[in-house]
């Protein structure tokens, strides 16, 4: 019994985290991200912040459903397959079975006054918990690129997103790349200027 619980533990945990990022995460993908992120960086810490930052971004280029690419992440980084499997499972079980169970009530909520206010009341918190994870992901990118960098590649995501209508997967894979090479183009570029100061003295 003793030794049987301490395998059993991780995955209750995991699908018990997975359950409540399902029934919780209101409105799609999006919204479920910083819940998915409490779960596995602040109060499991199965993920570092950067890790899991990383791993948004290869999500978000990859098709599908960004939350349950996530759950299957944590699941298979946790557990190998069966967490994987047992993690989506528990992320899409209990939203699935409650929408299978209110869909002969759909016409009349749809025209419900008490729905409608409750979206309401709810969308701004989603708008704020997305906005505090994308300022604490931006200050970390700043604290890497430096300043004037992070500002440029601000500029530059927004105009290709924004202005040229650009996929957002073609977007995240360029700056992927980028991030890949950033480090060495650096370490090149300091020692081109090192060696320019030496010739110039």
């Amino acid at each position: 019994m003793n030794t049987a619980a301490p395998t059993i533990k991780p995955y209750v945990q995991l699908c018990w985290a997975m359950m409540k990022t399902g029934i919780l995460g209101y409105g799609g993908g999006p919204s479920i991200i910083p819940l998915i992120r409490y779960e596995a960086v602040t109060k499991n810490r199965w993920l570092a912040d950067e890790e899991f930052g990383e791993i948004l971004a290869l999500a978000n280029a990859l098709p599908g459903p960004i939350a349950t690419k996530l759950a299957a992440y944590l699941g298979y980084r946790l557990k190998g397959a069966l967490g994987a499997i047992l993690s989506v499972l528990a992320h899409i079980l209990p939203s699935s079975i409650a929408m299978l169970s209110l869909l002969s009530a759909v016409n009349y909520l749809s025209h419900s006054a008490i729905v409608r206010g409750m979206i309401s009341a709810v969308a701004p918190v989603i708008a704020v918990m997305l906005g505090v994870m994308a300022y604490e992901f931006g200050e970390r990118a700043m604290k890497g690129l430096g300043r004037k960098l992070g500002i440029i590649m601000l500029l530059v995501s927004f105009a290709l997103l924004q202005l040229l209508g650009v996929h957002p997967a073609i977007v995240i894979v360029l700056f992927l790349t980028y991030g890949a090479m950033h480090f060495k183009l650096l370490s090149r570029l300091q020692r081109t200027k090192s060696t320019n100061n030496s010739e110039q003295k």
